[in-house]
């Protein structure tokens, strides 16, 4: 089974970590390592974005109670036409 990018990446800065705690990173490893968990947080937070922008609330009666915020960024982004 191949590995995708952010397996791949995951394992990467894993190992580093596992590095750095045993014996130490030189220079251009903690670069690689800073560079890596950017990329990673960053790629969680856009798919964390992502799924908030799809949620509707709705409560225990059936009734919608999505934040205001929320509709009005669906909206701006297309997802919600009302």
């Amino acid at each position: 089974m191949a590995q995708t990018e952010e397996e791949k990446r995951l394992a990467r800065i894993n190992e580093l970590a596992h590095k750095a705690k045993a014996e130490g990173l030189s220079a251009d490893e903690e670069r690689e390592q800073h560079e890596l968990r950017e990329a990673y947080l960053a790629n969680f937070r856009a798919g964390f974005r992502q799924t908030i922008e799809h949620l509707k609330v709705v409560d225990k009666e059936g009734k919608e109670v999505t934040p205001d915020k929320l509709k009005r960024i669906q909206r701006e982004k297309g997802i919600r036409k009302d």
